[in-house]
């Protein structure tokens, strides 16, 4: 029940979502159950895959729940609080053809519907859901909004971004990703922004859509905890991208199951 997904003798759905997951007992349930129902209202075959990592309350019993009730829900388990880490990981073990990387308090099903269509046109490699550009809106606190625009400004001066937005929604083709994805050296938060810049560096097709952010609960690690890791992992990327001396990281092959991680 609850949406179409491939098995090992099955067909590969078409998307796969990657969710990291921390701590998210209060709304994992209903997230994902709203998630599958508008996804099949839609018709898409797509798998989602619930990247927890290192949760201390219900997140992961819930998310087991979830599987046993979903058969296009999948639990990943990595072993630490690590945003970027869980999402790199969930690339690797996603088996569709396009993936969305997707935020549990967001769920924003017409972001996926107008990303899709230009990776099916094969118009972009890479879809970035902007809540910074024109056309957008973002209903985020002001402090959280201040801090995005701070945050883009520098990655903008500092390693020559030229988007508006790098956290949050993105859509990707899994086959032009991967590669880039294996070069990242940073995780935690900076490896949202990491992926982006390498992906537009290396000459992939990177496209932007304003989207409206409505948050369901506040973030799950304060503002100002996150900082000085911000800054130390922006620090490293600055190094490795102007050196040029990323480390690679070997790709996991494609259709590997992560249900005994």
């Amino acid at each position: 029940m609850g949406g179409t997904v491939a098995t090992s003798d099955g067909e590969a759905p078409e998307l796969t979502l990657v969710i990291p997951v921390y701590n998210e007992e209060a709304i994992l349930v209903d997230s994902v159950t709203e998630l599958c129902a508008a996804l099949e209202e839609h018709g898409l075959h797509y798998e989602i895959i619930l990247a927890e990592n290192g949760s201390r309350d219900r997140t992961v019993e819930l998310g087991e729940q979830l599987a046993e009730r979903f058969a296009a829900v999948r639990m990943l388990r990595y072993p630490e609080p690590n945003y970027g880490g869980a999402l790199r990981e969930g690339i690797y073990r996603a088996r569709g053809r396009f993936v969305i990387c997707e935020e549990i308090d967001l769920c924003d099903v017409d972001f996926h519907r107008r990303a899709l269509e230009l990776l099916r046109a094969d118009a972009a490699d890479v879809v970035i859901g902007s809540k910074a550009m024109k056309g957008a809106e973002d209903t985020r606190p002001l402090s959280r909004r201040l801090a995005t625009r701070v945050y883009n400004r520098a990655l903008r001066i500092t390693l020559g971004f030229t988007g508006t937005d790098t956290h949050g929604l993105k859509a990707l083709r899994r086959d032009a990703i991967l590669p880039v994805a294996a070069q990242c050296v940073v995780e935690h938060d900076v490896f949202a922004s990491e992926l982006v810049i390498r992906a537009e560096r290396s000459g992939l097709r990177v496209r932007e859509l304003p989207v409206v952010i409505e948050e369901k609960r506040a973030p799950s690690i304060h503002l100002v905890r996150r900082v000085p890791r911000v800054l130390r992992n922006l620090g490293r990327l600055m190094v490795s991208i102007h050196l040029s001396s990323g480390v690679t990281s070997d790709v996991p092959p494609a259709g590997s199951d992560s249900r005994s991680r």
